[in-house]
């Protein structure tokens, strides 16, 4: 007879999105809020401790806050990581990390399919900071790491699937790369879509405005990795103010609860649709990492527990069909975010990146006709059907 044991099994993840980030809410199980910008300190002695002191609990909502840390340890968790750190949106978790780590003279690779405000970012402040940044095209092996400059080269960032064309970054190759640390923007896969610190990253980082909040009612971000890493991060970040709300961490925690059965459902309609909307004739392309028409659908079976939550189509008729399937779908709706329980349709080129020029536009494939879309939970015939309808009609058709 095997010998008894008090270790505990390994959890699923999706047991983990249940357990995970309750340390600091005693034996309610819902999240406890705790709205305090500050706390009281015993003496003099106390109040230099926390003022210097490494993340200080109950001391300033600046260096730390209860609920926010409820949310961070829930995130470490899902990531398989020793700590996490949020930020007051995506944008404000990018930046930070980047300014923590980068200074003048300092050079970056990063991939030129990105999140247009973060390719924004790249090209703006840090040129002005004097931070060198090269761009490659992150699907082509081998591209960062022939950038790599090396004794300058602080940070390489990747984003996969990337924003808007699901592009994949092969996860085993970008986290071998020896100097700099390793970011991978992970936002439209979620923790429970693919593990990047499994693959040998140093950070993953998401806008859990996105999927990981999933009610679209939180505006956050968070980036994950090795405590020592994190915290030196947490030294710059309380110096650049972006700053997570506890009311928002408290709805991101929520939809925490349920990432499972929410990606679950989503990513299999997501499946079903773009099967679909493949076939159909006004649809010139559909770019979906579980499509076998995908040309990195091999290495996302690899590397991916799920394939995501969002398509994307090119409509034959261009821009003048985008306009008319705008106005005319019903049930889907005209917005600018992404893993809600709400089927989203945005343009790219007319809003999320708007900031490209022409040419950069056409380089990473971001169309006149190129429309990104977010599955919701509603029931994929009934989208389904909505966007038939509204495509019967449209140019190109």
């Amino acid at each position: 007879m095997p010998e008894p044991t008090t270790q505990q099994p390994t959890q699923q993840p999706a047991t983990r999105a249940i357990t995970a980030g309750r340390g600091h809410s005693g034996r309610s199980l819902a999240p406890a809020l705790w709205a305090s910008s500050v706390w009281q300190s015993a003496d003099m002695a106390d109040a230099r401790k926390r003022a210097t002191g490494i993340r200080s609990g109950e001391f300033y909502g600046r260096f730390a806050n209860p609920t926010v840390s409820s949310f961070e340890d829930a995130v470490a968790q899902l990531e398989g990581a020793e700590s996490a750190l949020a930020f007051a949106s995506g944008m404000g978790a990018i930046s930070t990390v980047v300014l923590a780590l980068c200074g003048a003279g300092d050079h970056i690779v990063a991939q030129r399919q990105l999140y247009s405000a973060t390719l924004a970012f790249l090209q703006g402040p840090c040129a002005r900071f004097g931070i060198e940044v090269t761009f490659v095209d992150g699907t082509e092996p081998g591209a960062f790491a022939a950038a790599l400059k090396p004794g300058r080269t602080m940070l390489a960032i990747a984003e996969t699937p990337s924003n808007p064309l699901l592009e994949i970054v092969d996860l085993d190759e970008f986290g071998g790369l020896r100097g700099p640390i390793t970011l991978v923007d992970s936002t439209f896969a979620t923790p429970l879509g693919q593990q990047p610190l499994a693959h040998g990253v140093h950070l993953s980082l998401h806008s859990a405005t996105k999927g990981i909040a999933g009610h679209n009612d939180a505006t956050l971000g968070v980036v994950s990795g090795e405590r020592d890493l994190l915290d030196s991060i947490w030294a710059y970040s309380v110096l650049h103010g972006a700053t997570p709300s506890p009311f928002d961490a408290l709805n991101a925690l929520r939809g925490v609860r349920t990432l499972a059965v929410r990606t679950k459902h989503q990513s299999a309609s997501a499946l079903e649709l773009a099967t679909a909307l493949q076939q159909h004739p006004a649809v010139q392309a559909v770019h979906y990492p579980g499509l076998e028409s995908h040309p990195q659908h091999a290495l996302a079976v690899r590397q991916m527990s799920h394939f995501g939550t969002v398509l994307a189509l090119d409509l034959a008729g261009g821009r003048a069909a985008v306009e008319h399937l705008l106005s005319t779908v019903q049930l889907v709706r005209v917005a600018t975010s992404l893993g809600g329980p709400e089927t989203l349709l945005c343009h790219p080129r007319s809003t999320t990146h708007a900031s490209l020029t022409d040419e950069e536009a056409a380089e990473q494939g971001v169309t006149p006709g190129l429309l990104r879309l977010s599955v919701g939970l509603e029931d994929p015939s009934d989208v389904l059907a909505d966007l038939h309808h509204a495509l019967a009609t449209a140019p190109g058709a």
